[in-house]
């Protein structure tokens, strides 16, 4: 990994968050008939999340997808949100995760922040699991009935994403994600923005490929690549919107769309690389379902990207990523000193 690149992240990282915090203080021009703001509140949560992450390969006589699947843990948590500063903790409880063993382990970092500062929504994602399972069940596996499990299969991606959101005045997606405003009437708002990623999927054995052995027929395109990696760029349009029944019940959606320039490296050696430029799609998802009030709220949300490309070779690929919490909150009043 390239240092420049590591650069490139903590700037960012620190620029959105800075943003942010500046951002937060013009809290005051939003119209309070379509949503109220919890400024001088303390918004706690208890909440279980997962995360997930599937990288994807078609195969060449229609016998079926290479899908390499993580299997992150499910953590359950507690969290305060303050102005529109949030800090959580988590825990993935061995007694929650035993039925997934099977599958086998993924370690490594999963970082995704979604972030609201005053007519922008920003994501920002830093994953990097390790250890794959196939899916289904007996797929590429001596055994068919076990799960074939490469532990030195590993995935990165990187990336950030800014869209502006013009009607801030009626629209909040604090208050759906969140839950430290609260939605009282339908309302919604345009995005438009851009984003740039970087993914990469590769085996970490040498003289290791990313097709097992036993279903290199049906991948010919793939013969002998160790890695794929590409680079997405580009800008997108979407729309966001909370449907609120009687003051309290809401379900919120949230879809941009984007036509990227899609540059992806195949890799069998490091000497031998071959690339390919190209537009690509790719699409970025939010939604939550729910109650809330001004006292707490309960909801369940899902967040997610999807991107798809392809290879030098001809080869497709499509990488799927994204999260689901379930979170109870509850809204304390706090007297800030003058």
């Amino acid at each position: 990994m390239k240092k420049s690149f590591l650069l490139f992240l903590m700037a960012a990282f620190f620029l959105l968050t800075g943003t942010k915090n500046a951002e937060a203080q013009k809290h005051a021009d939003h119209d309070s008939s379509y949503y109220d703001i919890f400024w001088d509140h303390i918004t706690a949560r208890v909440y279980a999340a997962q995360k997930f992450t599937h990288f994807t390969m078609p195969s060449s006589d229609g016998s079926g997808d290479l899908q390499y699947v993580a299997n992150p843990k499910l953590n359950v948590g507690l969290g305060v949100t303050w102005h529109n500063l949030s800090l959580n903790a988590f825990y993935g409880f061995s007694y929650l995760n035993n039925k997934d063993t099977v599958k086998g382990k993924t370690k490594g970092l999963d970082l995704q922040l979604h972030l609201f500062p005053r007519k922008w929504v920003v994501d920002l994602l830093v994953v990097m699991p390790k250890g794959f399972h196939l899916n289904p069940k007996g797929y590429a596996s001596v055994n068919p009935s076990k799960y074939y499990y490469r532990e030195d299969v590993k995935e990165r991606i990187f990336g950030v994403a800014a869209y502006r959101l013009p009607n801030k005045r009626q629209f909040s997606y604090r208050a759906a994600l969140v839950g430290n405003e609260w939605q009282k009437k339908s309302a919604g708002s345009l995005l438009y923005g851009g984003q740039a990623y970087y993914v990469i999927m590769e085996s970490n054995t040498e003289d290791s490929t990313l097709v097992p052995q036993q279903v290199q027929g049906s991948f010919p395109k793939l013969a002998g690549i160790t890695e794929a990696r590409f680079i997405t760029v580009g800008p997108g349009i979407g729309y966001a919107y909370s449907f609120v029944l009687n003051k309290h019940l809401f379900l919120m959606l949230s879809g941009v769309g984007h036509l990227d320039l899609n540059i992806l490296t195949e890799e069998k050696t490091a000497a031998s690389q071959t690339k390919k430029t190209s537009i690509a799609p790719s699409f970025a998802y939010k939604s939550a379902v729910g109650y809330n009030s001004a006292n707490w709220g309960v909801s369940a949300t899902f967040v997610g990207n999807a991107f798809w490309g392809k290879g030098p070779s001809a080869q497709k690929y499509s990488v799927q990523g994204g999260g689901l919490k379930f979170s109870v909150t509850k809204k304390f009043g706090v007297k800030e000193k003058k």
